[in-house]
């Protein structure tokens, strides 16, 4: 199985992530933040990962800390848990329609950070969430992770179906890259 548990302490957040990438989708996520919560329930879902995220933060402050430090935790885990690379599918790319909205996920799980990101989003909350926050969460992710991540929202009108779809679309992204799919290392480097 590949799994990975984080463990990550500041004087902003205390987190705790556990990833089983081989999973089933169950979650149990508390962050504190309802929305948040919701999109990483989804994104464990469609990914097929067990995935728990404990944290308390400095939600009297407001959401960035916690945001941005899960998507650091959670990406540092699910590097861990990729361990090797060999013989992972590597790229995949996912349109993922919500009702009126589509979002285009494309990914490499290639040893890379970058990310490119447009969410057209109108509001600046969803629930207690700054939507400005997701950009942060996704960098923190992609970055700790080392993948190539380009999310966009191709079209919309409610924000709630444009960020659902890009939770879901990474999460069935991730899933398909990291497959295990022969024996080799998908790199003409021959390392990822």
């Amino acid at each position: 199985m590949r799994e990975a548990s984080i463990e990550r302490k500041t004087k902003e957040t205390e987190i705790e992530i556990k990833i089983n990438i081989d999973g089933s989708g169950k979650a149990d996520i508390d962050t504190g933040i309802g929305f948040f919560d919701h999109m990483l329930d989804l994104f464990a879902f469609h990914g097929k990962f067990d995935l728990t995220v404990k944290c308390r933060g400095d939600l009297d402050v407001d959401t960035h800390h916690t945001v941005e430090d899960i998507g650091i935790s959670l990406g540092k885990a699910f590097f861990e848990a990729m361990g090797d690379k060999k013989g992972i599918r590597r790229y995949s790319t996912v349109f993922l329609p919500m009702d009126e909205a589509l979002a285009r996920v494309a990914l490499d799980i290639s040893g890379r950070a970058y990310l490119v990101y447009d969410d057209k989003l109108s509001k600046d909350y969803l629930g207690r969430m700054d939507t400005q926050n997701f950009r942060e969460f996704l960098r923190a992710f992609s970055n700790e992770a080392r993948i190539t991540l380009h999310a966009e929202v191709l079209y919309g009108d409610n924000d709630h179906h444009k960020i659902e779809a890009v939770f879901k679309g990474i999460g069935r992204a991730l899933a398909e890259a990291s497959q295990v799919i022969d024996d080799r290392i998908t790199s003409s480097k021959g390392v990822l």
